[in-house]
């Protein structure tokens, strides 16, 4: 299993949001920009990657971003956020980091899953 993983909840549509395309960075610790992108892929049609990126990963900073755009287009909606991007600190590499994001075309949330 990767040692990141997250799913997208369509909270309009009352659905998984499947087919939102999803990228996961490593980024620098001072500026928070991009340094390496690791995985890139689509949400499947349970709303999750479960396949993202390295089994195993360093402490430090990491970024997944999602391209609500796409999904809303598709989905017939408008999209207010045409991306989400979540920065988060992995400070312990021995665990399994779930951060899912809950979507409608105005508003988000995410939070650290299990």
């Amino acid at each position: 299993m990767s040692a990141i993983t997250t799913h997208v909840l369509d909270t309009a549509l009352g659905r998984p949001a499947s087919g939102v395309p999803v990228r996961l960075e490593a980024v620098e610790a001072g500026t928070l920009e991009p340094v390496t992108e690791l995985a890139s892929t689509t949400t499947n049609q349970d709303g999750r990657v479960s396949d993202f990126g390295p089994e195993s990963l360093e402490a430090g900073h990491y970024r997944i971003t999602f391209d609500t755009a796409t999904y809303h287009a598709a989905t017939k909606q408008e999209s207010f956020f045409p991306q989400v991007a979540i920065t988060f600190t992995l400070t312990d590499p021995g665990q399994h980091y779930h951060v899912p994001l809950l979507l409608s075309p105005f508003t988000y949330s995410t939070y650290r899953g299990s």
